[in-house]
């Protein structure tokens, strides 16, 4: 006679051991990596369950995949905590999972005043298999027509509103923070080229900033 298979049921919640967080499906996790050397797998979970007896929990994850463990590997553009939705769902042990995080849009990321260890953001989404992305175009910036990259120091013309890396622009990074006005050289005159002085170092928000912004 077959063996009857266990049952399991799904549950709202789960408090890790160790860590002392709860997690419930729809939060963003990372979960121990099987080589040590290696950053914290991120992951969102789809469902949580356990055997009858309320033992052995098993998290229904969807990974995000980090710029170098893509097919294309990682790119001048992907900002150090960026990390891409993948179709790779999978099945792990709770106790795997090591803490929570936070994956931000890219919108609501470039808008933190402040990035913590545990924030991370996903403008793709990334097919394991072909190695598409979805959108398979974003908008570029600057003389070098590159996306945009959280991480990089830009400046803005005032009159095209195209963003600028110091380098494209024959520029250090300490002179652009200096600067209070910048033309492009497609829209500068000779008047405005004199004064060429950007007020616009920022991390391509609506906010115009003048660094980096902070790490907690």
């Amino acid at each position: 006679m077959a063996k009857a298979r266990a049952t399991r049921r799904t549950l709202e919640s789960y408090t890790v051991k160790g860590i002392n967080k709860t997690i419930k499906a729809g939060d963003c996790v990372l979960m121990r990596p099987s080589d040590s050397s290696k950053p914290s797998y991120v992951a969102r979970v789809e469902r949580i369950e356990s055997d009858a007896r309320g033992g052995n929990v098993r998290v229904h994850v969807r990974w995000y995949y980090r710029p170098e463990e893509s097919i294309g590997g990682r790119r001048q553009f992907h900002g150090s905590k960026e990390v891409f939705l993948s179709d790779h769902y999978d099945i792990q042990s709770g106790d795997t999972i090591e803490g929570k995080c936070t994956v931000h849009s890219f919108k609501s990321y470039t808008k933190l005043d402040a990035v913590g260890n545990d924030d991370f953001f996903c403008r793709f989404e990334y097919n394991s298999s072909t190695g598409a992305f979805n959108p398979d175009r974003v908008a570029v910036y600057c003389k070098c027509e590159m996306p945009y990259n959280p991480d990089d120091l830009m400046v803005q013309c005032e009159s095209c509103t195209d963003w600028f890396h110091p380098t494209c622009i024959d520029m250090t990074p300490e002179e652009a923070k200096k600067l209070e006005h910048f033309f492009c050289q497609n829209c500068a005159s000779e008047d405005q080229k004199k004064l060429q002085n950007s007020h616009a170092t920022s991390r391509h928000s609506d906010t115009k900033v003048d660094t980096k912004r902070r790490r907690r």
